[in-house]
């Protein structure tokens, strides 16, 4: 008996994901090539338990690729027209959220500046250098602000400093346009999307020589509401930054989440344009395309298996919130 209380006690959340996307078409046509990323990327934090991909119609070829950064792509190709193309992914997985901050004060990066192990930094230099113009040194500007004047700073105190700052001094915005938004715009018009938040947090962190990266995947919502979470219509986006030591840590500027709490990743990239969740092309019209419709649902399982909190989710577009 006390043996299976512990086993109890000790079991790890278990998430389903169902993720349902449908292209409507006033007639008939036909299909390219579709990149499907949305099957969760496994860690010492994320274990997935089962996985399906259903596509209608059905494609004449589906095979699955680990990508340069090694997430799992499905590539689908089509030999047949149709009036309608419907992706469903049902993915089952055992959360186990890592720790906020594994760092001690007797490591190397606990105060900042620090450096990278030369036989580390050929790996990072990706996620170092930045990838976006800052001509007047804005994104560097803004940066700094974060650091202590007199003296080293708390690597933890800059991280977490940039992922409340950015949720407490910009505006939470949904877009509708394809793609994210250079991070100067996102700094000038304090405000944007998931996307546009993790990817000027990113700039940010590289022009004080932080290595970070662009993480895609899902926002649990727990049923309760309690932690008042945006952007959680739609697939979320948001950080991850290496630091010796410690390893990849996750931040999430749009909610504040330090940490893989309520974060499930699908799959990590230099930037956001190397994460989209799925994209391909129709031969057809401009006037054939009707729309766009897609569903979201993020269930927490209890131990019989029934869904025991539902968060629906409704977006507009493939980019995520």
């Amino acid at each position: 008996m006390e043996s299976a209380k512990f086993m109890m006690m000790t079991a790890m959340p278990i998430l389903t994901i169902h993720h349902k996307t449908e292209y409507r078409y006033a007639h008939p046509v036909a299909f390219g090539e579709h990149r499907v990323m949305l099957r969760p990327l496994p860690g010492h934090d994320l274990r997935i338990l089962s996985n399906d991909l259903q596509i209608e119609p059905r494609p004449s070829s589906l095979r699955w690729i680990h990508d340069v950064f090694g997430n799992s792509v499905a590539i689908a190709n089509f030999d047949q027209p149709a009036h309608c193309l419907t992706f469903v992914a049902t993915a089952t997985v055992e959360h186990n959220p890592a720790e906020e901050f594994a760092l001690t004060p007797d490591d190397e990066a606990w105060l900042y500046p620090f450096i990278y192990d030369d036989e580390e930094f050929p790996d990072l230099v990706q996620f170092v250098t930045p990838q976006y113009g800052d001509p007047n040194g804005e994104l560097s500007i803004w940066a700094r602000q974060f650091l202590n004047t007199g003296g080293p700073t708390q690597t933890f105190d800059i991280l977490s400093g940039m992922t409340h700052g950015i949720r407490k001094a910009f505006a939470y915005r949904k877009r509708h346009e394809h793609g994210t938004q250079h991070p100067l715009d996102t700094l000038q018009l304090k405000s944007g999307s998931c996307r546009d938040y993790a990817l000027f947090m990113i700039e940010a962190l590289r022009r004080l020589g932080i290595a970070a990266r662009f993480v895609s995947g899902y926002l649990f919502v727990p049923g309760d509401g309690a932690h008042g979470y945006v952007g959680g219509g739609s697939t979320h986006a948001w950080v991850q930054v290496y630091l010796p030591s410690a390893g990849w840590i996750e931040f999430d500027p749009t909610n504040g989440i330090v940490g893989t709490r309520d974060l499930l990743r699908v799959a990590v990239a230099r930037d956001p344009r190397q994460a989209i969740p799925l994209h391909g092309t129709y031969f057809g019209g401009p006037d054939a395309f009707i729309g766009m419709d897609i569903s979201i649902n993020v269930v927490s399982v209890g131990e019989d298996g029934e869904a025991v909190s539902n968060t629906p989710q409704e977006l507009l577009h493939q980019d995520g919130g």
